[in-house]
């Protein structure tokens, strides 16, 4: 099994998606071990002083100002974990909380926590052992961090709460570490309050989702190439001279793929109106543009996912020169924007989509295909029902581009009186990634169909390629009415599974 060691400098979006997806196991780096070892001396210098010091010695949040004697402190380390593993809701899915707890161990090994190295090994050793805390949807405000998903996290590492076991069972959180051989954790001075100060779990679903989407989007470029295919449209738009003229590199990338797809078609640029088309519409003629649009959102929410994979992200923090400081970097205002920008292209993505399902559907726009891609129109239904649902999911990704961390609600008695709604941001932008992949899978379906329609013409190598492909995944072709949600359901696995690029590759060359 794959290993990935945490030091000190962050981890990589590759090695989040290893440990949350496909159960990697963690190792501690010795300059992780060393620089645990290290801050944790600073914490426990500055708790063996008078002077109180924020998390080490006093109270939290509008709490701040009471100093905690020391009998106290540890009791006031497990009393925050408790108190704010106050989740609600359904139970956030397991790649999500092993994504935050991956990322909250990459902020203590930095060596800024002052977190003792054997709280950091039992976050490892439970990761390791498949042990998954219950997490509840709602409970974070993004803004000291996601306190509550993190809190049920560090219940989890005392032996407290409730857990899914590798077989999936939820069971108590102590039985499960006395499984495992692993004992729960006694926390101390300001520990209890560095493992909730974060904003992992947004990174954790925006680092998913950005690599759900590069998938998403190369399907989405391939997909509008087969219904401009099937349209009979032109794809001389498409020519890089073009798009270099306003070279947003995303525009250009989109065009290069879709024009890669239709080489050698027989099907492009002919017509039968009566008149020759001068132009296609927009969402055929337009595509590259609006998908380059996402695609270059896409690269700016990796640049801050990457910005904050390198961070140390705690308050307070234990400095390099013995310092430790308040601060409020904790707030999830850069990832919250990106999450938030990534569900806008997203929806226009599908709602594009959806508009040339639409035309290929309309016997007025669709250049000789039959009513609907019907068998026997008026007898048959075709693909109507399918574009209803493409549409009804169009409808929902719009309500979930409206922006979350454009939203703030006071908390802790005005003393957080700004928050990020990151967390928000995330959980409706996992919504609009389902959601887009449906929305391919449905254009994937009716153009494939499309094409097999137009008898006498042969397609691209490429497009020939993925009907192949989707064919043998067993959405069928085209034929009289059929239960059809069997049908999209298979292409929709299809699509997730990234089968349009594993098809289209070996014929066009590695996509953009």
């Amino acid at each position: 099994m794959h290993t990935v060691v945490v030091g000190t400098s962050g981890v990589t979006a590759s090695d989040v998606l290893a440990v949350a997806r496909d159960g990697a196991r963690i190792e501690l780096s010795g300059e992780a071990v060393a620089a645990l070892a290290a801050a944790r001396e600073i914490v426990e210098a500055l708790a063996a002083k008078p002077e109180p010091v924020y998390g080490v010695s006093t109270g939290f949040g509008a709490l701040a100002s009471r100093h905690i004697s020391p009998e106290l402190r540890a009791q006031l380390q497990r009393n925050i974990v408790r108190s704010h593993a106050a989740g609600m809701g359904p139970h956030v899915e397991r790649e999500v909380v092993r994504a935050l707890m991956f990322l909250r161990l990459k902020t203590v090994c930095s060596g800024h926590t002052g977190v003792r190295p054997e709280v950091a090994q039992t976050m490892a050793d439970i990761l390791n052992a498949g042990i998954t805390p219950v997490v509840h949807e709602y409970g974070s405000l993004g803004c000291s961090g996601d306190l509550a998903p993190l809190s049920h996290c560090a219940l989890t590492l005392m032996g407290e709460g409730d857990a899914e076991g590798p077989d999936g069972v939820v069971r108590p959180a102590g039985e499960l570490l006395a499984a495992h051989g692993i004992a729960p954790v006694e926390l101390r001075e300001k520990e209890g309050l560095a493992l909730l100060n974060g904003t992992d779990g947004m990174l954790g679903m925006l680092v998913m989702a950005l690599a759900d989407l590069e998938t998403l989007y190369k399907s989405a470029d391939v997909t509008a190439a087969l219904s401009l295919e099937a349209l009979l449209g032109t794809d001389k738009v498409l020519a890089p001279e073009l798009h270099a003229i306003r070279p947003h590199p995303g525009q250009g990338a989109s065009a290069a793929n879709m024009l890669a797809v239709l080489k050698g078609s027989e099907l492009t640029g002919h017509h039968q109106d009566g008149a020759p088309r001068v132009q296609d519409a927009y969402s055929v003629r337009c595509a590259p543009q609006v998908a380059g649009a996402g695609r270059d959102t896409l690269a700016h929410a990796r640049t801050v996912a990457e910005r904050e994979l390198a961070s140390a992200v705690d308050n307070p923090v234990v400095l390099p020169d013995g310092r430790v400081e308040s601060n409020g970097n904790f707030h999830g205002a850069p990832v919250a924007y990106v999450l938030d920008f990534l569900a806008i292209a997203a929806a226009d993505l599908g709602s594009i989509a959806e508009r040339r399902t639409d035309r290929l559907l309309d016997k007025n726009r669709s250049h000789g295909l039959p009513p609907f891609l019907a068998d026997d129109a008026g007898v048959d239904s075709g693909l109507m029902i399918a574009q209803y649902t493409q549409a009804a999911l169009v409808s929902e990704m719009k309500r979930l581009a409206v922006p979350a961390s454009a939203d703030s609600i006071p908390s802790s008695a005005m003393q957080e009186d700004h928050v990020s709604m990151g967390w928000s941001a995330a959980r409706k932008l996992r919504t609009a990634v389902n959601n887009l992949a449906r929305i391919v899978a449905i254009e994937l379906y009716a153009a494939t169909r499309a094409i097999e329609l137009r008898a006498g013409l042969t397609p691209a190598p490429a497009s020939q390629a993925v009907i192949a492909a989707v064919r043998a995944a067993g959405v069928q072709g085209p034929g009289p009415d059929r239960f059809l949600a069997p049908d999209l359901a298979a292409a929709d696995v299809f699509v997730r599974a990234g089968g349009v690029v594993t098809a289209v590759e070996p014929v066009t060359g590695p996509l953009a």
